[in-house]
């Protein structure tokens, strides 16, 4: 029995393994074609897998093509906007939805089920004509726009305020707390690492968004609206477009790094999952 057991695990580990490696390639295969000459990333021969010769002009070109410190700038206002918007709309939903009772709760909580389900490309034309009617089009603000409430956030948080018991907000009452004060001050502090999950999907959903870029700004764009303009119609530069994508995924790494304790302490005790 010990044999098997050791066998299950040792495959599993196994799969794990390559599973992992299958999922590191492309990540490498970027790294290496960032270093590469422009006819050793378009070659077909299998064997050609390092650059005969590591170059960096690929970098240097990039970053005096492009303005980097500008797009860098356009993504984190984009993030943060994004994040804190989305934190606090759906924070207060989510406690408003679990633990309030009004008139028509089942149903509006069914329209926010409803935004889940269909793909929010359909958002896109009423999401545009709202921001052009309002004269925010080519701004930072444009960016922001979709993401100022999100239903995904809102069902995260709900069903992180459902899974606290109700004495709780019993004994707040007991103690004179009114609802604002109960949610405040008792129930809030206690979803903190859902609301850090919620603000890390938010941001890599924000980091990752290319559509909704591409239609409502014209100069104002972030790093993914950049990287796409880069591609041309009929040929591309790969070494300078892998290049630009490696510096591109610099802001994820560097928030993985610094939030990877509360990344998973969220995912663990929220039940999100991307």
């Amino acid at each position: 029995m010990e044999a098997k057991q050791k066998a299950t695990t040792v495959l599993i580990h196994v799969i794990l393994i390559l599973i992992s490696i299958t999922m590191l390639v492309p990540f490498l295969w970027m790294i290496l074609t960032a270093f590469k000459t422009l006819s050793e990333s378009t070659s077909v021969n299998p064997f050609v897998i390092f650059p005969s010769e590591w170059i960096t002009d690929n970098f240097s070109k990039v970053i005096k093509n492009m303005d980097f410190p500008m797009l860098y700038l356009n993504t984190i206002l984009l993030i943060v906007g994004r994040v804190v918007a989305a934190v606090l709309t759906a924070t207060l939903a989510g406690y408003a939805f679990a633990r309030l009772n009004f008139r028509g709760k089942n149903f509006m909580f069914s329209l926010v089920l409803f935004q889940m389900m269909v793909p929010g490309q359909i958002f896109i034309i009423p999401q545009y004509l709202m921001v052009s009617n309002m004269g925010m089009l080519n701004t930072i603000f444009a960016l922001v726009f979709p993401g100022l409430v999100t239903a995904f956030g809102t069902f995260l948080l709900r069903q992180a305020y459902m899974g606290l018991p109700k004495d709780l907000e019993e004994a707040a009452r007991l103690d004179g707390c009114n609802i604002p004060q109960t949610f405040l001050y008792i129930m809030a502090p206690l979803t903190r690492s859902s609301m850090v999950a919620l603000g890390i999907f938010t941001a890599v959903f924000a980091y990752k968004d290319l559509m909704w870029p591409l239609i409502c700004n014209k100069d104002v764009m972030p790093l993914s609206a950049a990287l796409a303009k880069m591609q041309g119609q009929y040929a591309s530069n790969y070494p300078q477009l892998m290049a630009a994508s490696l510096l591109a995924c610099i802001p994820m790494i560097v928030l993985y790094l610094i939030f990877q304790k509360q990344f998973i302490e969220g995912i663990a005790t929220s039940g999100g999952k991307l």
